[in-house]
């Protein structure tokens, strides 16, 4: 029934123009100089404190149960409600407000259990989530919550009179119920929820045992590597592939020794894999795969094994030649090992990329200070999109950490969108991935008001020097204007109901607003609208640009077939169950047969998929994101990035659903065709083709 997931008043900030201390570009914008000058918070002895996000009651961690407590209690009184009332489109909106209410403190107790610095705050949120989560266990399995909603779904004529999304978050609720076997005896049901906690656990145990390193008496390592790794006493401990070292030794001996197998975590995975196709044969799917694709654009195992299949054997030519390159590299630099091994692509692939381009990144880093880029993703989607980002002033009490910056999304006509907190700085006691949170899901609200969505974009950037504001490399730009694509997202997906709002939507379409973004962050149009040096204001030259961009496409084939075996390795272990050897086994066969390099023995990198815990059966997703984000660039933008009428139907048919049409329809709207599997790969195919201007002119 529930799944619990992950007026304009804008303060501006002046303050541009540096002082005589920093010898740096003036001019910058105040969304610029926000991110580009650093902050000095308003001393206020006398206002009250307020809490975070806004909310009076999260001022101390203690906080945390009231909210849950208040939440509970009010979704007691919307499950009365429901059960009272005849089934009309009330009975959808009584259900996303149920939802609303277990959100609304999930969703922002998630984020805090995750990311602030303070234990006792995380250790708040961590219970609150646990609460809330034995709360949505409790709904999914309400016969009479629902009945309420079957007797709706089988009313012909209430379903005629409701409109096509509120008919969509219906079937939507109906599903979530269903995929926790509502529908079995009460013996049965028990099971699905006994199988639920445990796949939780599972994951979680999976999830931590495939980053735990692993230790080898350092005798056994010749002495001149050892100082590369950690020592722990007489051990030295692995915990990483080191797959950028120009040690081919190094590399072998950290893929050997991290990739060795744990018995422990291999019967995890064994446990947690078997459990998901139990559960999902126990509720009615012949394999867990089955019941994951569900309102996905793939829709089936079959469509997306087809998918991957079509990509691999388009691939395979491409992929070829690049581990031939490879390998003329490696034998030019060590003529001892004439064979390419899984641990040498990410080296020698990059040698490949620096012997023909000369990409160094700190040749780049000058031009994209962190304010900079902020003023080109304002005025990218001022340009498409009428929306202008404005820096507030947090209240106190407000962020979690000084550096957090708070944006607010402002369209031209429509005013307020939402807001954005920035939390883009590296921190030691900082999780070091790169997020996107919902803190608060856009909803209609029962008085007609819209209540705004709130998110956090988390990054882990360097901080600003005395000399210099925050320098980006060409990377963390590009992951920069991914993250943003997100947070757009987030606020343009304004949805009539919470459940569907912003991101939350099938997987395989998630990323496409995100991954779009990252195209027009190699445009050189949008580049050299921001792209400026911090001290001298010039330009970041064209040539440049377009190095950089092909320089991405070298050995980009085996890095997609990489993927695809990937994918396909995550479809196979969520199918036909018993699997018909040892995931290792498996392992071995679909790596031969859809890599080309072969398997080490005695190694068992499924064990350290940590993706498997998170995106069982759904690992595809990526690229099949990437193939409808390059034929929505290729078709809709590559003319004219700025193209406003373009911008104006990428957000009409594409952002401002969310969830609550189904993806593949959305994608039609936007491309005015429906794609084929042909399509998806032919997209992500021709990518990989060299840009001739490019060409031309390294040819001079």
């Amino acid at each position: 029934m529930l799944t619990v997931r992950r007026a304009c008043h804008a303060l501006w900030l002046h303050g541009g123009r540096a002082g005589s201390r920093r010898r740096v570009s003036t001019g910058w914008s105040p969304v610029g100089a926000a991110f580009n000058v650093k902050q000095q918070r308003r001393l206020d002895v006398f206002s009250k404190k307020t809490g975070l996000f806004g909310v009076p009651e999260l001022r101390t961690p203690e906080g945390f149960q009231t909210v849950q407590q208040v939440a509970l209690r009010n979704s007691e009184s919307l499950v009365e409600k429901v059960c009272s009332s005849p089934p009309s489109a009330e009975t959808v909106r009584l259900f996303d407000q149920l939802s609303d209410e277990l959100c609304r403190v999930a969703d922002l107790a998630d984020f805090v259990k995750f990311a602030h610095p303070d234990s006792s705050f995380r250790e708040a949120a961590e219970d609150a989530c646990r609460t809330i989560g034995t709360m949505v266990e409790k709904l999914n399995t309400n016969l009479d919550l629902c009945q309420c909603l079957r007797e709706l779904l089988e009313n012909k004529a209430v379903m005629d009179s409701l409109d096509p999304e509120t008919r969509r978050v219906a079937e939507l609720f109906l599903i979530d119920f269903e995929i926790s076997g509502i529908h079995l005896d009460e013996d049965k049901r028990q099971k699905a929820v006994n199988l639920n906690v445990a796949i939780s656990d599972l994951s979680s145990s999976f999830l931590m045992g495939s980053n735990v390193p692993n230790g080898i008496e350092k005798h056994f390592l010749p002495d001149h590597i050892r100082s590369t790794f950690s020592w722990d006493g007489k051990y030295i401990q692995i915990g990483g592939l080191h797959a950028d070292s120009p040690d081919d030794l190094v590399r072998e001996v950290a893929y050997k020794i991290f990739l060795y197998p744990s018995a422990k975590q291999s019967m995890c995975l064994d446990e947690l894999l078997a459990s998901r196709n139990l559960l999902a044969q126990l509720v009615g799917y012949p394999t867990f795969a089955h019941r994951a694709l569900l309102g996905t654009m793939a829709k089936t195992p079959e469509n997306v094994m087809m998918f991957l299949e079509k990509l691999s054997s388009k691939l395979r030519d491409r992929t070829l030649k690049d581990f031939e390159m490879m390998l003329a590299m490696k034998m030019k630099l060590n003529p001892m090992t004439p064979t390419m091994m899984p641990w040498d692509p990410p080296f020698y692939s990059g040698v490949l990329r620096a012997e023909k381009y000369n990409i160094e990144p700190s040749l780049y880093s000058p031009f994209f200070s962190l304010g900079v880029c902020m003023e080109g993703l304002n005025y990218l989607f001022t340009q498409l999109l009428g929306i202008s980002l404005y820096s507030e002033e947090p209240e106190k009490g407000e962020v979690w950490h000084e550096d957090v910056r708070k944006l607010a999304v402002v369209h031209e006509d429509e005013g307020l969108l939402g807001y954005i907190y920035c939390d883009f700085f590296y921190r030691t006691d900082k999780p070091p991935q790169d997020c996107h949170f919902t803190i608060r899901g856009g909803r209609l609200k029962e008085n007609g008001e819209y209540q705004l969505p709130v998110v956090v974009l988390m990054l882990n950037l360097p901080q600003s020097t005395k000399s210099s504001p925050t320098l980006l490399t060409p990377g963390m730009m590009e992951n920069l204007f991914h993250e943003m694509g997100h947070a757009m997202h987030s606020m343009l997906g304004r949805t009539r109901y919470q459940h569907v709002t912003g991101t939350r939507c099938a997987t395989d379409f998630a990323e496409v607003p995100s991954i779009l973004m990252e195209y027009f962050a190699k445009d050189y149009r949008v580049v050299n609208q921001f792209a400026r040096h911090y001290q001298t204001g010039q330009h970041l030259a064209k040539p440049m640009v377009s190095r950089l961009c092909e320089s991405k496409k070298v050995c980009a084939a085996s890095d997609m077939q990489l993927q695809v075996f990937y994918s396909i390795l995550d479809q196979i272990y969520h199918g036909i169950h018993p699997l018909k050897s040892s995931t290792t086994d498996i392992l071995k066969e679909t790596q031969e047969t859809f890599y080309g390099l072969p398997y080490v023995p005695e190694t068992a990198w499924q064990l350290r998929f940590s993706h498997l815990a998170g995106y069982g059966a759904k690992y595809y997703s990526y690229l099949m994101s990437r193939a409808v984000a390059s034929m929505v660039w290729k078709q809709c933008f590559m003319k004219n990035p700025f193209d406003r009428v373009m911008g104006e139907r990428y957000r009409r048919e594409m952002l401002a659903h969310g969830g609550g049409k189904e993806p593949l329809l959305m994608v039609e709207g936007m491309l005015q065709k429906c794609p084929s599997v042909d399509d998806f790969v032919d997209a992500l195919v021709s990518d990989l083709d060299p840009d001739f201007e490019t060409f031309l002119m390294d040819s001079e």
